[in-house]
Parts: C-alpha cells; structure tokens; sequence
C-alpha cells in the first residue's frame, strides 16, 4: 500500500514515515500525482484550494486539521475527502488510519 501526503511540516512527515510503510510527499500542486496512492493524507491547514482534494481520484482521501476550524473540516468533505478529522486524533491514531 503507497501513502501519498500533503503534509509540509516536518515533525508530522517523520510521524507519517514511521508509521507507513511507503509515503511519498508532494506539494499541494502535485497532489494530481497522488492518483498512484492508495491512500492519500492532507494536512488541511496548509491546503490552499480545496479543488485540488476534490479532483483526486485515490481510493480514500484522509484529512487533518484544527478541532476548532469546522469551516474548513466542512469543507473538506464536501470536497469528497474520506475521512476528517481533527489533528490530534489522526496522530493517534495513526496506526489504525495509515494502511
């Protein structure tokens, strides 16, 4: 299984690498390539524009961002994201989101 991210800090992709077996990271405007992922990761916060998430075609879509920015959680889904949600729970469970 191939993780694609979109998570431009760097404490968060050392989390991701430890915990998927394959990652590779792309900026926002590559996340086109993410189309070869199973599983593509987003760092909500830092998405510029949400039609990038919308156009993706990998089978599951997750995102993270602030528990307090609903808005933008809101967002995500309508844009098709998978599964949502706040940032502190995607790292703990990291082992049971990541394939």
């Amino acid at each position: 299984m191939t993780v694609v991210a979109f998570v431009p800090d760097l404490m968060d992709q050392s989390k991701l690498r430890a915990n998927a077996r394959t990652v590779k990271f792309v900026s926002e405007h590559d996340l086109a390539l993410a189309d070869e992922g199973d599983t593509v990761v987003v760092d909500l916060s830092r998405i510029k524009d949400m039609e990038s998430i919308a156009n993706l075609r990998a089978h599951r879509v997750v995102g993270f961002g602030s528990h307090v920015d609903k808005g933008l959680m809101q967002d995500a889904q309508e844009a098709g994201v998978t599964q949502v949600m706040p940032r502190s729970i995607f790292f703990a469970r990291l082992n049971d989101v990541l394939p």
